[in-house]
């Protein structure tokens, strides 16, 4: 198979029309149809989007000339669609969270490894060219042994996005739309897996959310601490990435974001300076593009299936842990 990707969209999302549409045409792939629970909205968005195919059946989408298909349905749709496509053959690029419990996330992960399809989790920060420079800096050293992080990656949920986000639908909530994607940055940067959790959760903002909006997480990787905090609700709070070692510190500020805009700083014991980052190319361009490399064999998508419930599973420890008052133990992937 070229690079040049046949692409079947599951699900007529936000984020389907303003950052994979442009980022898979971009890339030279087709896309040739969108399937949606309603028959209506996705003949809409298929003309508005120059689509052949607009339609309510997953399986006239996987019966079209398509390779693989991008995943951003509801939350709660994943699982069963991810696994529909993989049996089918297509190669399976999904939306965060993978699944809305452990066992359905793992027979995902499964489901793809039997048909031989590549499967990855569209978590659009970790293949970053910021967060790849954080992860670089540790590895090389520069800060010596890591002890702890934190990430602030507190937001004003958009009004256009004020939907199933706030209600109490599986996968609602700010842990499986944003805790969730800080555990895909954290797990790979500390190096080890995630061994516990805890959590508080709140509903602060004005709209009378039915699931959380706020919430603050500590993890434990083994002798290392990281914490986040995530909301909906922030207007005016900026995002930062930071990483403590023994030999010094790395800040990040900016980098929580869908944009590959941010600065990086190390602190040592020669001083304060900036980091160059060198590749600023679009998160979900690079999401694309890997992604085509694995399917070709000459690759690694940039967050993979095992990744992504590994992310996962840390998000749904914390979500156990704001509804028992409990630090919750992670469950680490099969295989």
């Amino acid at each position: 198979m070229n690079a040049h990707i046949r692409w079947g969209l599951v699900g007529a999302s936000d984020v389907a029309e303003t950052r994979m549409l442009p980022a898979f045409r971009a890339a030279g792939h087709r896309v040739v149809g969108v399937c949606s629970g309603s028959a209506e909205r996705a003949e809409a968005y298929a003309s508005a989007h120059d689509l052949e195919l607009g339609t309510d059946s997953l399986e006239q989408l996987l019966a079209a000339d398509i390779d693989a298909v991008y995943i951003s349905s509801r939350n709660g749709e994943h699982a069963a669609q991810a696994r529909t496509a993989a049996a089918a053959g297509k190669h399976v690029l999904c939306e965060k969270p993978l699944a809305t419990t452990l066992q359905d996330a793992q027979d995902v992960v499964d489901a793809c490894d039997t048909a031989t399809v590549v499967l990855a989790v569209n978590h659009h920060l970790p293949g970053s060219g910021t967060h790849r420079l954080v992860r670089e800096l540790v590895s090389s050293g520069a800060i010596g042994h890591p002890l702890s992080a934190a990430i602030r990656h507190a937001v004003l949920l958009p009004e256009r996005l004020r939907g199933w986000r706030l209600s109490d639908d599986p996968g609602a909530g700010v842990i499986l739309d944003i805790t969730v994607h800080d555990a895909s940055v954290l797990n790979p940067l500390m190096g080890v897996p995630a061994r516990e959790v805890s959590a508080l959760s709140v509903r602060q903002g004005p709209w009378q959310a039915a699931s959380e909006d706020a919430a603050m997480v500590s993890i434990r990787y083994d002798h290392m601490l990281a914490q986040s905090h995530d909301a909906f609700t922030s207007a005016y709070t900026p995002t930062r990435l930071e990483v403590h070692g023994e030999e010094g510190s790395i800040t990040a500020h900016g980098v929580m974001t869908q944009d590959p805009v941010g600065r990086v700083y190390l602190t040592d014991k020669r001083g304060d300076r900036e980091i160059e980052v060198h590749d600023r190319r679009g998160l979900y361009d690079i999401a694309v593009t890997d992604f085509a490399s694995a399917v070709q064999g000459t690759g690694r998508p940039a967050v993979t299936g095992r990744e992504g419930l590994a992310a996962y599973a840390v998000a749904q420890a914390a979500l156990e842990s704001t509804r028992t008052g409990r630090t919750v133990a992670v469950t680490q992937p099969q295989g």
